[in-house]
């Protein structure tokens, strides 16, 4: 009878005794109890940091774009041609699944979402379980669906699709003596390819790993002519994904729509002022500076890596992650989302070190996300979005009269039923000064055109997020002035919010 089962017919061990029977190493049997409880516990912490959000079509911003593009991907309708965005077509496809599942409401990206999260939080478990034991493992990944939630993926953001892709590829590569390891590296090249075409900053991260295992194979004695042939087997299963996209768009005669909106674009874009770095960051960033550097000293003084060799290769894959997060020209905040697997990783050695770090990190991390004030947060945003459809859905229709949402949230046209004046449906790309030059058509050209048709009700608000372009504002106050009288006006994510609806005395 193994220690475990003595515990367990005893009843006199506490949950951390018996999650941390064994190590990631050859040793004790893991109890089947222990890996339903760690399983248990990661989906616990799942729904308390995502069910807050679930059913809110407000609970952030750019998602909002990305399953409007989806939802009327389930009409026939494609992105770059019908309604643009830069994200990559894989995305889209992600919540045009989602919609076509489950409908057109923000619950189906949210469990959607919610399985992508839960999924990654097993996969650092198992990746934390192999260095230090199941306890460790699972506190892992709590922290990774905490952190995650923290940067601002506790809904539908890019990060909590691309990251456990990232984490697929790691587990692939993570073991270079393992025979299976030339076919693992292929499969873990597709996997990233797969995340290029959610997030295209993720390719510091592919080039690393791709990299990684290049290395390995010449270790292993492969010539110069054989790792030729590998590194382009590499090339081809990441590039493929995107290469048939590619193809799809040339195929349907829409090429140069593919690859302004996909590559040209992005180069177009002005960076904000503060470029790479705000003084906001130094507080934002704590979390994941703690973590690593934690990590680092454990490694050394506290709890050496059983395998120094894959620690290190975590170690370069936290650097690489640094890449994604820093390759845009302006860095918001939530970018570093990218960086929490593998931040978590780097941490093993102090998540394992006799578990009281890895138990104050996980307190640290629940009081960082501030659940309670998190849910009637998202409770309030959520009833002024319904207040704001209800007061615009009878000035507006699905063919004419269309709403126009020159600052506010995207939600707001599928809520509405209305029709939408523009391809340019994410009102950041009409409102935001840094996007003037990365249209492809002029902001003040655009939105004066839509004005011309005389939208049935706008929205604005009382404090823009960006640095707005100042004639496509003073285009839209004009109009304003004109021809329409506040309908309503509502609080949503510490702004005001108002819609105005077309004058009765105006045609």
């Amino acid at each position: 009878m193994t220690p475990v089962t003595q515990a367990i017919d005893r009843g006199d061990q506490h949950l951390t005794q018996e999650l941390t029977s064994t190590q990631g190493l050859p040793g004790p049997v893991i109890s089947a109890r222990a890996v339903w409880l760690a399983g248990l516990m990661l989906v616990v912490v799942t729904i308390l940091t995502r069910g807050i959000w679930l059913g809110n079509p407000v609970a952030d911003f750019d998602e909002q774009l990305y399953s409007f593009i989806g939802w009327r991907m389930t009409h026939g309708e494609l992105p770059f041609v019908d309604w643009w965005d830069r994200k990559p077509f894989g995305l889209f496809a992600i919540f045009a699944f989602a919609h076509a599942l489950m409908g057109p409401g923000p619950v189906a990206y949210q469990l959607l979402a919610a399985a992508f999260a839960l999924g990654g939080a097993v996969l650092v478990l198992r990746l934390v379980q192999e260095m230090t034991d199941l306890f460790a493992g699972a506190i892992a990944g709590a922290l990774y669906l905490l952190l995650i939630a923290a940067y601002a993926s506790f809904s539908g953001q890019t990060e909590v699709f691309f990251l456990p892709l990232m984490l697929g590829m790691v587990w692939l590569l993570r073991d270079p003596a393992h025979p299976d390891f030339a076919r693992r590296a292929l499969w873990a090249m597709l996997l990233g390819g797969l995340a290029l075409q959610i997030k295209y900053s993720v390719l510091p991260q592919c080039l690393f790993l791709g990299g990684w295992a290049l290395w390995h194979h010449a270790r292993a004695g492969k010539s110069l002519p054989q790792l030729a042939g590998i590194a382009l087997s590499f090339a081809v299963m990441g590039l493929l994904p995107t290469m048939l996209v590619g193809l799809f768009y040339a195929a349907i005669g829409q090429w140069n729509a593919f690859v302004f909106a996909n590559f040209l674009s992005f180069f177009d874009r002005e960076a904000a002022s503060q470029g790479r770095w705000a003084q906001s960051h130094w507080i934002g960033v704590a979390p994941i500076a703690i973590l690593v550097i934690g990590g680092l000293y454990a490694s050394m003084r506290m709890d050496p890596p059983k395998d120094r060799a894959r620690y290190i290769f975590y170690v370069m894959w936290a650097l690489a992650s640094l890449a994604t997060v820093l390759l845009p020209g302006t860095v918001y905040l939530y970018y570093y989302a990218a960086l929490v697997p593998a931040a978590v990783l780097v941490a093993t050695p102090l998540i394992g070190y006799r578990h009281i770090p890895a138990l104050v990190l996980l307190g640290a991390a629940f009081y960082i996300l501030q659940l309670p004030d998190r849910w009637a947060q998202s409770r309030a945003d959520s009833a002024a979005a319904t207040q704001l459809a209800t007061a615009i859905a009878p000035h507006v229709g699905a063919t004419d009269n269309c709403l126009f949402i020159f600052d506010g949230p995207t939600a707001l046209y599928r809520m509405t039923g209305s029709c939408v004046p523009t391809r340019f449906a994410y009102p950041d790309h009409l409102n935001n000064a840094l996007e003037s030059n990365a249209l492809g058509v002029g902001q003040d050209i655009e939105v004066a055109r839509v004005l011309a048709t005389v939208p049935g009700a706008i929205v604005t608000a009382d404090r823009p997020m960006t640095h707005q372009n100042p004639v496509a504002t003073g285009l839209v106050e004009s109009a304003l002035a004109l021809g329409y009288r506040e309908e309503a006006t509502v609080t949503m994510h510490g702004r005001k919010l108002t819609a105005w609806v077309r004058r009765t005395d105006q045609p």
